[in-house]
């Protein structure tokens, strides 16, 4: 039988059109997973290297497309499909047309279709409750999942539908390589932090007590007689881990190796980055005790960096060396049997596709400005350090700390305060101040307020004596801000050698209520944010999305009973000197 050509020009112009539409839509459909993605990677630096995940997955693409021979005319496939032994031969399937069995096979034929419709309606609807809750929860790590599973699902039912199973599979290593830049959920990545960052602290306290080096692990952190060392996720290898994962799929997919060479330089990339962490720990416990703890700390990214270089460069020559016996790249031809009804019919397919996704977010984002549209802009402030104020230094923020609150920018200060006037022994106090910044749309609203006295100072050991509720404190004359006062204690129960502290805590939205413009209370008078699926759901049904939120916290410490009126009028003086109006607003 003769092969059908599209000859005419409006057979050619409908063709070109589909394929405008078919890229169209698959663009928009992976455009909108891998900016939901890019959340995580500019907040985490553990999942950094997802940036570069969209490009290698594109050129991997497109190297697999360059194996393929596109026509129109009969569905014949010709493929060059080498086992994993290494051997390649050429199997070529018959026009289905001109097989026995007509019947049957149309019926096959038929099925195949009805189940890939299925696949890519179910997948299609599910992306609206997806896209729904994401811009409530940015940050829910399970919906990711579901998305991404989502896209590649459509994209590999779509190429089967085109094919056959070995199209499918020449192509499912690209279509799934976007896998590899999802983040962990926590269930799963938090025992690997944990376990990796104790491993490599153990590994790295034995080697320097080896060389004569005096250390003590204390579950991951290693005391040297200069101080504290921690070994935190930045240095245990869980991020150079999840990176050579990444390099390792990558330098197999480019030699085409196969399935068990390429496990075995994933794992040859794995096993170069706990051993290259290793030495880098030691080397910073090395530097701690021969210089200063300081020290170790500037050469903390540097050193970093230098494991992925040798994780990238060790799984290109594992990949070398196993690319020795390389597979025959796979030459695939698939040619389209329905010509120019078929165009028709996948144009049509297509542009619905795309209307829906397009429609998806429109409805996603309508839902929650229905639910903002009382809302005004809240005056901006922010926080003015007192550099010349007695024993003023600014504090450093631990790795720990970055990675759980994802905030934008934050910083932290302490310093002495004179003591009350009713204070006859005249004591100091101490002033520490947290000031965090979240801008809007990368996480949850709920994120802030999971930050906050009664749940971090416990966590160090502090007690918690009193919650004496919400008061507002007047900053200026166009400004009042609304504080929660805890109170605190450490130490042994004799009051004249324990340690007291009163902590003033305020969660400031971008957005409120245009009748509480100028003073509000979001979520202060309320527990703290426990990250229950009922909290991320009510979230969803209120409408309730991250437009940008602020917290200050000042805590004023003191040995010795210091009572909350004391405490109060302390802060009462400090909190006008202490925040000022955003300049922007200031001038208008």
């Amino acid at each position: 039988m003769p092969e059908a050509t599209i000859s005419s020009p409006a057979q050619s112009s409908q063709f070109s059109i589909t394929a405008i539409a078919v890229i169209a839509f698959f663009a928009v459909l992976w455009l909108g997973l891998w900016r939901q993605l890019s959340g995580e990677w500019s907040v985490n630096d553990q999942y950094s290297y997802g940036w570069f995940v969209p490009l290698f997955a594109i050129v991997l693409f497109w190297l697999r497309f360059e194996d393929a021979n596109f026509t129109a005319g009969s569905r014949e496939l010709l493929a060059n499909w080498p086992s994993e032994a290494g051997d390649s031969g050429l199997v070529k399937a018959e026009r289905w047309e001109d097989r026995p069995e007509e019947g049957r096979k149309g019926n096959l034929e038929s099925r195949k279709q009805t189940v890939t419709i299925a696949v890519a309606i179910v997948a299609l609807l599910l992306l609206f409750p997806i896209r729904l809750f994401e811009i409530g929860n940015p940050d829910w790590r399970p919906l990711d999942w579901v998305h991404a599973f989502c896209v590649v699902a459509i994209t590999l039912v779509f190429f089967w539908w085109m094919g056959d199973a070995r199209w499918l599979r020449h192509f499912a290593f690209p279509i799934a390589f976007t896998l590899v830049a999802v983040p962990w959920i926590t269930p799963i990545e938090e025992p690997i932090v944990q376990g990796l960052m104790r491993a490599v602290a153990a590994i790295a306290s034995e080697t320097a007590a080896v060389f004569g080096i005096p250390t003590r692990v204390e579950g991951n952190l290693i005391r040297i007689p200069s101080g504290l060392l921690g070994i935190n996720e930045a240095c245990s290898g869980v991020r150079s881990l999840q990176t050579s994962l990444m390099i390792g799929l990558l330098f197999g997919e480019l030699k085409r190796l196969s399935i068990l060479n390429r496990t075995l330089l994933v794992l040859g990339a794995i096993g170069i980055a706990f051993v290259g962490n290793c030495i880098r720990a030691f080397a910073l416990v090395w530097i701690a005790a021969t210089q200063s703890v300081e020290a170790a700390n500037r050469w903390h990214d540097i050193a970093g960096f230098a494991i992925v270089v040798l994780v990238f460069v060790g799984s290109m020559v594992v990949a070398q060396l196993l690319g020795r016996q390389k597979l025959e790249s796979t030459k695939v031809k698939v040619e389209n049997k329905a010509g120019f009804q078929l165009s028709n019919f996948y144009f049509a397919l297509s542009a619905t596709a795309l209307v829906w996704l397009i429609a998806v977010e429109i409805a996603a984002t309508q839902w929650y400005r229905a639910h903002e549209r009382n809302l005004a802009r809240a005056m901006r402030w922010e926080v003015q350090w007192p550099p010349n104020a007695p024993n003023f230094h600014e504090i450093k923020m631990d790795e720990d700390l970055k990675r759980g609150l994802r905030f934008d920018s934050g910083q932290a200060a302490n310093w002495t305060l004179h003591a009350p006037e009713s204070d006859a022994g005249g004591k100091p106090l101490s002033c520490t101040v947290y000031f965090f910044r979240w801008n809007s749309g990368k996480n949850s609203a709920l994120l802030a307020n999971s930050h906050r006295p009664d749940v971090c100072l416990p966590a160090i050991g502090w007690e918690q004596k009193a919650d004496s509720g919400v008061k507002q404190y007047r900053v200026s004359d166009d400004l009042v801000l609304p504080f929660r006062d805890f109170e605190f204690v450490h130490g042994s129960t004799d009051r004249a050698t324990q340690r007291t502290a009163h902590a003033f805590y305020c969660l400031w939205e971008d957005f409120v209520s245009r009748q509480t413009r100028t003073s509000e209370m979001p979520d202060m008078e309320t527990s703290p944010s426990a990250w229950t699926r009922s909290e991320r759901v009510e979230a969803v049904r209120q409408g309730r999305r991250h437009l940008g939120q602020q917290v200050l916290e000042v805590v004023l410490g003191a040995h010795g009973e210091l009572n909350r009126q004391e405490a109060e009028t302390k802060f009462r003086e400090l909190i006008p000197q202490l925040v000022k109006m955003d300049e922007p607003q200031a001038n208008r």
